[in-house]
């Protein structure tokens, strides 16, 4: 959008605060940001010229501008972080990542049970966490189980199937790990108390949990129950190694994030420390990536809002290495300069100088083993006359059952590696079973690389075809269409002698049998015919192998059964005209034949259609 177009706009937008968004021409959202003033804050991206190269492409791709109003500045920091987390823009700051946390369940339901979990459903449960180590939550899981009976069984435990009868006590009950509600063995009341110290424990609150089994012990003792009250001495005992393994600060300590960051290149680390009574009950280093070139402050001040949200903190104050504007009620932003507070900084610190020494670490050593991984790439490279090592490399086979539902399959490999998530099928249309081999290759080539050029995806520096001469041929010439020579190499695998062939060249190559990169080659190709051959395998246990036309919308199996009688095959009736069909089927029904087959290519089963045409160059809002 220019300057002179976002004049004309500029008075339509509010002087209050909201979110802004922005849209390009196709109806991709590109930006969130928040202001106290709308219209101010969205005119200074067309008015200022000192903007890095960065916010100026961003600028160049608006088309619209969306906003909404809010309340107050941190209505729109809440609204902002929640917009940005849900759709991710292209040019915001990205949390790189994409971990579901573990969280503790304490289930909605008669005599709950306690259990790890990664979905929070909205049932009425109480959850805990979510806890950024797996190790953790089992830790917690197998102290609790130690020192509390709970019971870990599906039953429905309500109170008529209780009466009833219906359940037995299991090895738990006779191991001591659980008392048996089952058969009305421990009452509800006795059990909700059991529930109450395990929420002391999981809210870190210890002293409760003493006092309690304190309590129990001297009763054991004064009813003479010497036996029972060793066992819940036991449990003291556990409890007091379990705290003492705890990272405990300062007991004044309490109800404290500290954060603490580190900028390397376009990324920034921070890392999260989370205390309650004085203990730090968890730790989180993220990555962060600055798409504009947003400066250290405002990358805290976003990843702090992110992450307290994330972690559910109520803490009302925040420890940070340098002042940041975050406007959140009631919560206390403290740059300490000596104390215990200094002191959980250089710890928070210490830790993130860790997890960016580590990440440089691991990307040297993926360097050097990306490089050494797969020898025998080079030697494809030397064998083949490459121009580079085709650490990406794709292979295409045709595949049909019995004549019919030709598909042509596509596998990947990166790094002499399958990266199935790059595996295709594409379901031809254009073609008829196996006596179309070559126009088969051909379609499914062509749709492969033209949707790869169209999402501005890197292409493979070698693809092999599953075929002699005439499948390379057909290749070929879908590569020619779309103007791709000389940017991959092209080479056919002959099924039976397992020669090379170059396109243009009349002599194959042959290499070595148990060559390394013949190898290679050969399990690339028998990974793709075994890809094609699974996706009819799916097909035939799923039952979709039928008669396509039954598939169209206003056509039933007896229309369907008379087109195929008429025009042979399901490719003769998709190539007749419009009066033809009408002649066996009637305007009304050949019509809606028509408008099937019409409707498009039918693209790759995993890959999503295109995004949605352009919106209007105009402001659109609300509240």
């Amino acid at each position: 959008m220019t300057a002179e177009a976002f004049q004309q706009i500029a008075p339509t937008l509010p002087q209050e605060p909201g979110i802004y968004k922005y849209y390009d021409a196709n109806g991709n959202l590109l930006y969130v940001g928040k202001a106290k003033n709308i219209r101010k804050r969205v005119s200074s991206y067309f008015t200022k010229n000192d903007h890095t190269y960065k916010t100026q492409e961003l600028v160049r791709r608006i088309r619209r501008i969306e906003f909404t109003i809010v309340g107050t500045e941190h209505d729109a920091f809440l609204l902002e972080n929640s917009l940005i987390k849900q759709f991710q823009p292209l040019f915001n700051i990205n949390l790189k990542d994409d971990k579901a946390y573990p969280w503790i369940v304490i289930k909605n339901e008669p005599f709950p049970r306690v259990f790890l979990t990664r979905q929070r459903i909205e049932d009425g449960s109480q959850y805990f966490g979510p806890y950024t180590s797996v190790g953790r939550v089992r830790d917690l899981l197998n102290f609790i189980k130690q020192t509390i009976p709970l019971r870990t069984c599906p039953l429905n435990l309500t109170p008529r199937n209780i009466e009833k009868g219906k359940f037995k006590v299991c090895l738990e009950f006779h191991l001591g790990n659980c008392k048996g509600p089952c058969e009305a063995r421990q009452s509800l009341e006795d059990y909700d108390e059991n529930i109450a110290q395990v929420k002391n424990l999981l809210k870190g609150q210890l002293s409760p949990v003493f006092q309690h089994f304190k309590k129990e012990m001297k009763a054991h003792v004064e009813a003479l129950e010497f036996e029972k009250a060793e066992a819940v001495h036991k449990k003291i005992r556990f409890l007091e190694q379990y705290q003492a393994r705890s990272v405990v600060v300062n007991n004044s300590v309490d109800g404290l994030d500290v954060f603490s960051i580190q900028k390397d290149g376009d990324i920034a680390y921070v890392n999260y420390l989370m205390l309650e009574n004085g203990a730090i009950v968890q730790t989180k280093t993220l990555p962060v990536e600055a798409r504009l070139d947003e400066p250290v402050e405002e990358i805290l001040a976003f990843t702090i809002g992110q992450l307290r949200h994330t972690f559910g903190s109520s803490a009302k104050e925040i420890v940070a290495p340098f002042p940041i504007e975050y406007d959140e009620p009631g919560v206390q932003i403290t740059v300490p300069k000596g104390g215990e507070k200094k002191k959980l900084l250089e710890l928070s610190e210490k830790n993130v100088q860790y997890f960016v020494n580590e990440q440089r670490n691991k990307e040297r050593l993926n360097v050097g083993t990306k490089k050494n991984r797969h020898p025998v790439l080079e030697g494809i490279r030397k064998d083949l006359n490459l121009s580079e090592v085709p650490v990406h490399i794709e292979c295409f086979d045709n595949s049909h059952f019995h004549g019919s539902y030709p598909v042509s399959a596509m596998v990947c490999f990166r790094h002499g590696e399958p990266s199935r998530k790059d595996y295709r099928i594409f379901n031809l249309k254009t073609t008829e079973g196996k006596n179309n081999d070559f126009a088969s290759m051909k379609e499914g080539v062509y749709r492969r690389y033209r949707r790869l050029i169209n999402e501005g995806e890197d292409l493979p520096q070698l693809v092999i075809i599953d075929g002699g001469k005439g499948q390379l041929g057909a290749a070929h010439e879908a590569i020619e269409e779309l103007g791709l020579q000389g940017r991959m190499t092209l080479v056919g695998l002959a099924k039976n002698e397992e020669e090379l062939f170059f396109v243009g060249d009349k002599e194959s190559l042959k290499l070595p049998y148990n060559s390394d990169s013949l190898l290679l080659i050969r399990r690339i190709r028998d990974e793709v015919h075994n890809h094609g051959v699974s996706s009819h395998r799916n097909k035939r246990s799923k039952g979709t192998f039928k008669n396509e036309l039954e598939d169209i919308k206003g056509i039933g199996a007896n229309t369907a059964q008379t087109l195929l009688k008429s025009f042979r095959s399901v490719a003769g009736v998709r190539r007749s005209s419009l009066e033809e069909l009408a002649k066996v089927i009637g305007i009304g029904k050949a019509k809606i034949v028509q408008a099937y087959f019409n409707r498009g290519d039918e693209e790759d089963e995993t890959v999503p259609g295109p995004a949605s045409g352009p919106g209007p160059l105009s402001p659109e809002g609300g509240t």
